[in-house]
């Protein structure tokens, strides 16, 4: 039983030794029609510690929020690459 409960309460505090989350805005080339920021965001959504992307067409960028611990600015710039959309950190 002790070690079930100490397996339940780091089960539960897991979330709590994640890196805090932050937003990092991608500028985003090759958009050029309304069905792009598909492709886009459903590239960056498979980037693990990745938790939310919001692509705007219009300004043909990317903000993406995700844990910095499990994920780089390289990894997200070669997911959009590998779709075919190659980006860089914006500001």
């Amino acid at each position: 039983m002790r070690i079930y409960s100490f397996l339940v309460a780091v089960l539960l505090a897991g979330p709590a030794f994640a890196g805090e989350p932050q937003v990092i805005t991608l500028n985003v080339q090759n958009m050029t029609c309304p069905a792009c920021p598909i492709t886009v965001k459903k590239a960056l959504e498979q980037v693990p510690g990745v938790s939310d992307v919001k692509v705007d067409f219009g300004h043909k960028t990317a903000a993406v929020r995700l844990d910095m611990d499990r994920a780089t600015i390289a990894s997200l710039t070669k997911a959009t690459a590998d779709a075919g959309f190659p980006s860089t950190q914006g500001k």
